[in-house]
């Protein structure tokens, strides 16, 4: 059975790892549900892409466009079409953005087929359903933008999609049902949608608090690993930001929730998140480095963890979510490189899915940590002066200050403690584990989020093609 995804890691309140329960969230509360919010459609049919039968073409229009956009891709150097093309569509509205952000008026996602690896046919394909979505929608091409999920290799059936079109656009909706729709679409071997949604109060144009939505839908429960995990989402808000502000706040978001997600170490070609800001609430604009940026942050950041954890709870053959989560670090990269470590290990996922409490896999685990390469920790934060020493590096590391629970109980502290295996084997049964570690070393903190590895992850990617 899959774990049942949720905001928050498990606490657990055993007496000698008092000091190493579960970090605490300060975070907005985030609802695994669909909260449409104002200023955007949406909508989704099936359009024939998908052999099965299934929704698979989705839509999301700005009703008073166009919306502010932020945008963060794979880093795979084998890169799809709709990547390519969104990064020129969003050059294209705003210069100097680096195809990082800029304006957009829709946004199309197809599912079945991933359009990669295709060649400039596949470019083509792109690009005439670009021109299509903008005709239908009375707006320009490149204020369009582009997801797809599938097969790799295989493009796009063009003439069922352009038929589907014509069907989905007068079905659009301003509703909570049009947006879960969208996330229904984007499903490959995900078995359950992806959903959250947070809400801020800002202050309106009176200076009165007005209340501001995020929402957010993903797709991808295989071929995840972190440098952006595998995966598609779509944010929405009813802020008002400009796109250079909305990408300052995207991208480091993006180190601390889905670059911390793992199933099984393989990255793609398609990985997209996109954050788009309609401004239709009426809140005033949100600045880069204000207190309004803040806390806009701090529910875009809600809703990307959350979603980020229900992938992992629902990856390809899993059975129980992991959450590693580490204290005491030198800084917060090294603490979420750690947990990254921890969470990646073929070991550790597969000792957790026999309820084998071996701590040893993590102490293993967390000595094999690597920091991630230098456009990874400019975009987490650190000034690339700091960051270009630091890349590839290990972590600080003590391992007589390092302490270990292991779903709930303190299983090392410098040294190995003697602990009731049977007991953490029954807690192990729960849907998630918790493994905590303490590097008593400074104050930097981070977490990470994967899955046990099971033997039905083999037998679901031992045919996937066929």
């Amino acid at each position: 059975m899959k774990p049942v995804p949720g905001a928050d890691p498990i606490s657990f309140s055993v007496s000698l790892a008092d000091e190493l329960v579960a970090l605490p969230s300060l975070l907005p509360a985030v609802e695994a549900r669909a909260s449409m919010p104002a200023g955007f459609r949406a909508g989704a049919i099936a359009a024939g892409i998908k052999p099965s039968g299934r929704p698979d073409l989705g839509l999301v229009a700005v009703e008073t466009g166009p919306a502010a956009v932020a945008a963060v891709f794979t880093t795979n150097a084998v890169v799809a079409a709709p990547i390519r093309l969104s990064q020129a569509h969003l050059s294209a509205t705003e210069i100097g953005g680096g195809g990082r952000f800029g304006w957009t008026d829709a946004i199309v996602a197809t599912s079945g087929s991933a359009n990669a690896a295709t060649g400039p046919d596949g470019d083509e394909d792109q690009a005439s359903l670009s021109r299509a979505v903008a005709a239908a929608l009375d707006t320009l091409p490149e204020r369009t933008l582009a997801l797809s999920t599938g097969v790799i290799g295989v493009r796009l059936p063009l003439s069922n999609i352009m038929a589907g079109l014509d069907r989905l656009v007068p079905c659009l909706e301003s509703t909570d049902e049009g947006l879960e729709a969208l996330a229904r679409a984007i499903m490959t071997t995900d078995t359950v949608v992806k959903l959250a949604t947070a809400s801020v109060e800002l202050p309106g144009p009176d200076g009165e608090p007005v209340r501001v939505t995020v929402s957010g839908i993903a797709k991808g429960v295989g071929m995840i690993h972190p440098r952006m995990a595998t995966m598609l989402a779509v944010i929405l808000t009813d802020a008002s930001v400009l796109p250079a502000t909305l990408h300052s706040l995207l991208s480091p978001i993006v180190q601390r929730t889905w670059n911390q997600l793992t199933v099984d170490g393989d990255t793609s070609t398609n990985d997209t998140v996109f954050l788009l800001a309609s401004g239709a609430s009426r809140a005033r604009p949100a600045t880069t480095a204000s207190t309004e940026a803040e806390i806009l942050g701090s529910a875009i950041e809600a809703v990307a963890r959350s979603l980020a954890r229900a992938q992992a709870a629902d990856g390809e053959g899993a059975s129980t979510l992991i959450t590693c989560q580490v204290s005491g670090a030198a800084d917060d990269a090294d603490a979420r490189a750690i947990a990254r470590s921890v969470v990646s290990s073929s070991l550790l996922k597969a000792a957790i899915h026999g309820r084998d409490p071996n701590w040893g896999r993590v102490a293993s685990a967390a000595g094999n940590a690597r920091l991630p390469d230098e456009s990874l920790l400019v975009a987490a934060g650190l000034h690339r002066n700091e960051a270009m020493p630091r890349a590839g590096r290990a972590p600080q590391l003590a391992v007589d200050r390092l302490r270990i629970a292991f779903a709930g109980t303190l299983v090392f502290a410098g040294t190995p403690l003697p602990f009731d295996r049977d007991a953490v084997r029954g807690t192990m049964e729960a849907p998630e584990v918790l493994i905590r570690l303490d590097l008593g070393i400074g104050a930097g903190i981070g977490e990470a989020f994967g899955c046990d590895l099971t033997e039905q992850y083999v037998i679901e990617n031992a045919e996937y093609t066929t």
